[in-house]
């Protein structure tokens, strides 16, 4: 079967189009013939060697992904059906995506709705589960005000359209430059979302100007220096949930603003959601994106053999939305 694979560590060069035999049948395994991946920024990241458990080599990139089911041992879903899941291991420490068939842990695969396209599909994954667990490990309820970082990134914007679905009372967010706040301004989903402009005023001055009594609930996944303005920017007794550091891996912030506010910050990884919280945040999204109350912003997607440029476009061009890799069906 045709799969990209990188033999070695290093840039996107390091990735090609190869032949390599089917994945192994494995109990608690399913066998999926991929339509679409999802490309991230965690392909990357364990394609440049900087993901601490990423030793396998050579390796089948991807995390995330939709197609139909081969074979699922479990006996959960029938050959034929369309699926789409998360993928655990796969692209980090197993095979993923980036490949004509891929083995998926059982629990993770969840039904796909007929109205949902496969191309938009193998790109909702890691966003949307993400997205709801974060804010359900904040604790988030309606009528909550929430700061989501990153109008432009995946998951910056799949949080603010699930948590606006679940009835926040003010969304926040931010955006790097004048094109992506033009282009969430042209995002029917983000229609009533606060933006601060980075270009223009720091995230410190943009929540005084948007929330001066604060946000109850931080979504971080930017991390780097914004972490600790966030931290600043929450209410009293607020949640601040960090997950990911695509702005860096080191922050400040005033020990004070979680004293005072009484605040509460965690961590959150997608790779410890268990198949039963996977599935209730399916349940959830699914539906709403299916009946279009969430539009899921998507930028473009790339053939199989030009999965290295569509790596280094979503690095180095920052799209607005996400990147998909689509198969042949």
């Amino acid at each position: 079967m045709k799969a990209i694979q990188a033999a070695a560590r290093g840039s996107y060069d390091a990735l090609r189009l190869v032949d390599v035999p089917p994945p192994e049948r494995q109990a608690g395994y399913a066998l999926v013939r991929v339509t679409s991946a999802g490309v991230t920024p965690l392909d990357r990241t364990v394609l440049a060697g900087l993901h601490p458990t990423a030793k396998k080599l050579p390796l089948v990139p991807g995390n995330e992904g939709a197609g139909v089911v081969i074979e699922d041992r479990s006996g959960r879903f029938s050959a034929g059906e369309r699926v789409l899941f998360f993928a655990g291991p796969g692209g980090v420490t197993e095979d993923g995506t980036f490949s004509e068939m891929a083995s998926v842990p059982s629990g993770n695969l969840a039904p796909l709705p007929d109205e949902i396209p496969d191309e938009i599909a193998g790109g909702l994954p890691v966003a949307y589960l993400s997205a709801f667990l974060a804010l359900r490990q904040a604790g988030f309820r309606e009528g909550q005000s929430v700061l989501a970082l990153g109008v432009g990134g995946s998951v910056g914007n799949a949080t603010l359209k699930v948590a606006r679905a679940l009835g926040a009372s003010q969304l926040v967010s931010s955006a790097g430059n004048r094109a992506k706040e033009s282009a969430a301004a042209a995002d029917g989903g983000l229609q009533q979302v606060d933006i601060v402009n980075l270009e223009q005023e720091s995230l410190v001055d943009g929540l005084a100007r948007l929330a001066p009594r604060g946000v109850d609930v931080v979504i971080d996944a930017l991390g780097g220096p914004f972490t600790g303005q966030a931290v600043g920017g929450l209410a009293r007794g607020g949640q601040m949930v960090v997950m990911g550091y695509a702005a860096g891996t080191e922050t400040n912030l005033r020990v004070t603003d979680l004293v005072w506010k009484l605040a509460h910050l965690s961590g959150f990884s997608l790779f410890a959601a268990s198949a039963d919280q996977q599935a209730e945040a399916y349940a959830t999204v699914l539906p709403l994106i299916a009946s279009g109350e969430i539009v899921p912003a998507h930028d473009r997607s790339f053939p199989l053999d030009q999965a290295s440029e569509a790596l280094r476009h979503l690095i180095e061009d920052r799209p607005f939305g996400k990147v998909t890799l689509t198969l042949s069906p």
